[in-house]
């Protein structure tokens, strides 16, 4: 990805999030620069695994939830006010905060197309700095940045890995994340979000 692209996903990116009008959101932005969140792969090699990619990939999400969430409101318009623009927008764009100063570059080893073992740059991932876990650390840093965020923009952010993050499967956390699902239609909405733009529009 070219520095001219990465450059306009983040003038999109802040846009966005400032259209929120929401309280501390340009204080949440100045951390994301402090982290380097704009700069930041999607994944070691799953998904967007560039400079950029994580940017790219909060984008996406943000652009698929909003269509989602349009479609949901044909069906139940009833539930609009459990599912404002500015919520989400702000936990589509923010759900991966936790991926921001992880990735460490490295060689790495593969074999080319004709089977012989190169080296190559990619990356590994350094959670010891601040081991809390995915959703947790995201809201974490968010809150502790200022950032206001509603109940329901919390337990979506927090959950919205769905029970690929329970760890071995705990009956009480499990419990958590389907009281989650129950309480705001908004974890669906990033969740489905989520899915759709790792797994269908990333995929080459």
């Amino acid at each position: 990805m070219t520095k001219d692209v990465i450059a306009a996903n983040k003038d999109k990116f802040i846009e966005l999030l400032q259209s929120t009008g929401r309280k501390g959101i340009n204080e949440a932005i100045s951390v994301l620069e402090e982290l380097g969140f704009f700069s930041a792969p999607a994944s070691t090699r799953f998904h967007l695994a560039y400079e950029g990619g994580l940017l790219e990939h909060s984008l996406g999400v943000c652009r698929i939830a909003l269509m989602v969430r349009k479609q949901v409101l044909l069906v139940r318009p009833e539930l609009e006010p459990q599912i404002p623009v500015e919520s989400v927008i702000l936990t589509t764009l923010l759900h991966d905060v936790c991926k921001a100063e992880v990735y460490k570059r490295t060689i790495k080893h593969r074999k080319n197309e004709r089977g012989f073992w190169e080296d190559y740059e990619g990356y590994d991932v350094d959670y010891s700095d601040f081991p809390v876990g995915h959703g947790e650390k995201s809201v974490i840093v968010l809150l502790q940045s200022g950032l206001e965020l509603t109940k329901e923009e919390i337990l979506a952010i927090r959950w919205h890995m769905s029970a690929w993050d329970l760890p071995f499967q705990s009956y009480e956390l499990m419990g958590s994340l389907n009281a989650a699902r129950e309480k705001t239609p908004l974890l669906g909405i990033l969740q489905a979000a989520d899915g759709l733009s790792a797994n269908v529009l990333e995929t080459k």
